[in-house]
């Protein structure tokens, strides 16, 4: 079996147990949050009878193991109940949502790699200089101040002073788009319509950057710290007695080792959006699951709790075995470990 494999088996089987724990847990703590989730569902006005139908055809009667036993049987089945705040199956409103979220973050997070890693380099390629500091004031902007607050802003200058962006949504209503991945950008792409797929890029551009600036700075400011470090290897001498371009050193010898500090920050940051991304989702209208999800929380909806909770765990847990992966391949110290 190859070190890869054995990488991927291991971090799989401890993603299901975590899982477990996780269900296990916020079964627990959606249950014993105060308020009567049927008297909510149903409103002042239902009478103590639809009450305790509710309740019975929920099994909020039983003990909670049991109720935990039914809950783990309907999962099992691919069953995560119906929501009381929209009156669906819960796998319906998050395949509805879902990629809604996914889109903004996978965007996100491209912005994340895209401006972060290389402004990082070039902070440390210029260290001392004005390139760096300027960098490192920017960087530290990002990350001292969080997403909805950036949300806010962008919104207020690139929409209401310069109205250049759009204010809420994720596509005008002009624009008709059948569903087909739920992803707009790839939709738009498969009806064959350009203008459409600009549209709804354009209205990605603010929510995922405001999203997106706190680990743009975060992965600046340590691809700066690590390859000013790396720049102090012996190897990195060697490169510079032999000749080598800086513009070389720095892309091909320093940047590499200096990876992998970066690429497990970022992996964690895009993990974090799923359940971060919420206030933004809120300042856009975006409707993604991140929104939902508080919509439930506040309507204390346990069928979509859980399922909400549960998807972002997996998700996270994905994303973690993503990044293991791929510093699996960047550090062969890592390969060579699992193989012994």
């Amino acid at each position: 079996m190859s070190p890869v494999v054995r990488l991927i088996l291991k971090r799989l089987g401890i993603s299901l147990i975590v899982l477990v724990g996780v269900s296990m847990l916020i079964f627990a703590i959606a249950r014993v949050i105060p308020g009567d989730p049927a008297r909510i569902a149903l409103g002042p006005n239902a009478s103590a009878e639809q009450v305790e139908a509710l309740r019975e055809r929920l099994h909020l009667d039983e003990p909670l193991p049991l109720q935990y036993a039914y809950f783990i049987a309907d999962l099992a089945q691919g069953d995560l109940g119906v929501s009381l705040y929209t009156n669906r199956p819960v796998t319906t409103d998050i395949a509805q949502f879902l990629p809604a979220t996914l889109e903004l973050i996978i965007v996100a997070g491209l912005m994340m790699i895209m401006i972060g890693l290389p402004l990082g380099v070039l902070s440390a390629r210029y260290r001392g200089a004005w390139p760096d500091n300027a960098i490192r004031i920017v960087a530290m902007l990002g990350v001292s101040a969080p997403s909805f607050v950036w949300a806010v802003i962008l919104m207020l200058i690139f929409a209401f002073f310069l109205p250049l962006f759009p204010i809420a949504g994720r596509i005008a209503d002009s624009f008709s788009v059948p569903s087909v991945t739920g992803f707009l950008l790839i939709d738009t792409l498969l009806a064959g319509d350009i203008r459409a797929f600009g549209n709804a890029a354009w209205h990605l551009v603010l929510p995922a950057f405001a999203l997106a600036l706190s680990g743009i700075g975060q992965a600046a400011r340590l691809t700066r710290a690590n390859m000013v470090e790396t720049y102090d290897r012996p190897f990195i001498e060697m490169a510079r007695s032999y000749g080598f371009p800086e513009r070389r050193i720095a892309n091909r010898y320093a940047f590499r080792p200096s990876l992998i500090p970066s690429l497990t920050i970022i992996g964690l940051d895009f993990a974090a959006l799923l359940g971060n991304a919420f206030l933004v989702e809120a300042v856009f209208a975006w409707p993604g699951l991140s929104r939902y999800g508080v919509a439930v929380i506040l309507r204390k909806d346990l069928n979509a709790i859980v399922g909400t909770v549960l998807i972002i765990s997996a998700m996270f847990l994905i994303v973690n075995i993503v990044v293991d992966l791929l510093i699996a391949l960047i550090n062969p110290r890592i390969r060579l470990s699992q193989r012994s």
